[in-house]
């Protein structure tokens, strides 16, 4: 479902990606395990088409979308929920749920929405800027979801969450999963939330893929050794 083959991205002459390929198969969540600055969020952004790709290739669904912008990745089925959620405080959550069905087919927030995240119905009139931050992380995901998306990307979804939270935000996307037969691809520093939902991990560690795993068989100690500062 998201193919990534030798993918190379820069900020100017600085490489930050080198040459990175992995899979992600229909139905499959992989978590990209790594500390902060080793690559991931340059990786979502340029799987997003924020940052473009210097070479490699992408494929959503046998399709090539390295050179496309993002709106038209979106079309092709990508949803990025990005690192620090940037809802919009302003808005409600239904309207903020509403402003992800701008490329969706049909214009209508979807009931099951509601039914994966109780709160947001709750809250539906409530403005995106009065949310807790778990609710706030919740939201996004809701307005990702609502372009039916193939492939949904998840930058550091459990950042600065409580952990109660992100028990609530793993079951909710093994439920999406269940529900949708989506490919979920989480960037992750939380090692017991990358187990709860992904199937395969991966560590990245200075722009490189150096260790991938299936999650029966995980040594945690070796990606801790990867995670600790």
């Amino acid at each position: 479902m998201l193919a990534v083959n030798d993918l190379y991205v820069a900020y100017g002459q600085s490489e930050a990606l080198h040459g990175l390929s992995f899979t992600a198969n229909k139905n499959e969540t992989i978590a990209i395990m790594g500390r902060n600055g080793m690559g991931k969020t340059t990786l979502f952004k340029s799987l997003m088409g924020v940052l473009p790709a210097k070479g490699g290739k992408i494929e959503v669904d046998g399709q090539d979308v390295t050179k496309d912008e993002s709106y038209r990745r979106v079309a092709k089925g990508i949803a990025y929920v990005p690192q620090g959620r940037m809802i919009f405080p302003t808005l409600t959550v239904e309207e903020n749920i509403q402003t992800g069905l701008e490329n969706a087919k049909h214009k209508r927030i979807p009931e099951e929405i509601y039914a994966l995240f109780p709160v947001l119905f709750d809250m539906k009139k409530r403005k995106g800027g009065n949310l807790s931050g778990g609710q706030q992380q919740q939201l996004a995901i809701a307005r990702a979801l609502v372009t039916d998306p193939k492939v949904l990307l998840l930058d550091e979804p459990t950042e600065g969450i409580q952990p109660s939270i992100i028990k609530d935000i793993a079951k909710a996307l093994n439920e999406i999963r269940r529900l949708r037969n989506i490919t979920i691809v989480v960037s992750e520093q939380v090692l017991s939330f990358a187990m709860d939902v992904a199937d395969r991990l991966f560590v990245i560690e200075g722009g490189k893929l150096v260790h991938e795993t299936k999650r029966a068989d995980t040594d945690v100690d070796h990606i801790k050794a990867y995670l600790s500062v």
